[in-house]
């Protein structure tokens, strides 16, 4: 995802430096001022928790507390949510958001530094969103939270929501990975098939693809930032969401300076080592069944996860509420390219869901 990034930044920075940076800071003045809640029921709070024997950064916002709340699972792995704030500012109207830096990740990262994360592991980071959990449990007097989790973060989002019913009223994965024991190669195997399509201007691509191989166990981490960028360059859609919603988002983010941003992309570089660690997981093997309500909101012609594996590993979760839907004309980062159409998913079939469960023992 990283190099993906780079790559488009390079593009977009091509403009004259100073134009972009005065444009920049009217953009992050009107936006600071898009995130104000005046609500008096509502909340906006966010700082430093001790979380797993470090600190982590955790923000709530939302205009009632009353609404459910939702604990985001980050992608990338490594990529905060906090730079999406601005375009997702009317899910805060029906749902109290929590966005976790995690280790590894945004302002976490930023305050610690490299040696400052501990142990980065999927298993650290599943004791830590426990302890966050629990956190959130106690600041918000909730028994339960939402889990919403997009991209990477889905691996973590669907143990959490198998194992503990207790402490998680529904699941959202958007952009949802599935990884299958490394079987999965439906995304790969459509990769190779656009560079061939497009002959001698893709040669370079197609045999760095090749070269690589579809078994994912063998790959370092430059070649997992490799295939990430090939698949999301090689898509003309993916392509353009990369540069209207992820870099506007990084670049206007009212709560990241300059030197912030190059922290956050250093984060993901940090971090991309778990995708080395998660090659090899199998969702089926872990089980597919969800005592919680169960949903999957997948763009429709997403490159990077496809909703072609999301849908049959949907299609064996038994679960007491499920619902599986397309966002049309959306690739990866579906939720945050039409947030408007995610949040109508969210109001017509899971908050009446979570909302109408019994708390599980």
């Amino acid at each position: 995802m990283l190099a993906a990034i780079a790559t488009v930044s390079a593009a977009a920075l091509a403009a004259p430096l100073a134009g972009l940076l005065g444009y920049r800071q009217l953009k992050r003045t009107a936006f600071a001022g898009k995130l104000r809640i005046t609500a008096p029921a509502g909340i906006d709070e966010s700082g430093f928790v001790r979380i797993g024997g470090i600190d982590q950064w955790v923000s709530i916002r939302g205009e009632d507390r009353s609404n459910p709340v939702v604990l985001e699972i980050l992608g990338g792995p490594g990529a905060s949510n906090l730079v999406f704030l601005p375009r997702t500012r009317a899910w805060e109207k029906h749902f109290t958001i929590v966005r976790w830096d995690m280790r590894g990740a945004g302002f976490t990262f930023a305050a610690g530094g490299p040696q400052g994360q501990g142990e980065l592991t999927h298993q650290q980071l599943y004791r830590d969103a426990l302890e966050v959990t629990e956190h959130l449990r106690a600041r918000l007097g909730v028994d339960r939270l939402l889990l919403v989790a997009n991209s990477f973060g889905t691996v973590l989002g669907l143990r959490l929501a198998r194992n503990h019913p207790e402490l998680y009223s529904g699941y959202v994965g958007t952009d949802q990975n599935i990884i299958d024991g490394g079987r999965e190669r439906t995304a790969y195997d459509a990769l190779l098939a656009r560079l061939r399509a497009a002959g001698r201007k893709k040669e370079k691509e197609l045999a760095a693809a090749v070269a690589m191989g579809a078994d994912r166990s063998k790959w370092t981490t430059k070649d997992v930032a490799e295939y990430n960028k090939l698949v999301l360059t090689s898509d003309p859609l993916s392509y353009a969401t990369m540069k209207t919603v992820v870099m506007r988002s990084l670049w206007f983010s009212p709560l990241h300076t300059l030197r912030g941003l190059r922290s956050y992309l250093k984060a993901m570089e940090f971090s991309e080592r778990l995708q080395l660690e998660a090659a090899a997981f199998d969702e089926r093997a872990e089980g597919t069944d969800f005592r919680i309500p169960f949903f999957v909101f997948q763009g429709d012609s997403d490159v990077l996860t496809p909703p072609a594996p999301a849908k049959r590993f949907f299609d064996d979760v038994t679960a007491p509420v499920k619902e599986f839907a397309l966002i049309r004309g959306a690739s990866h980062f579906a939720s945050f390219r039409h947030p408007d159409r995610f949040l109508d998913l969210m109001l017509t079939h899971v908050r009446p869901a979570v909302t109408a469960q019994p708390a599980a023992r």
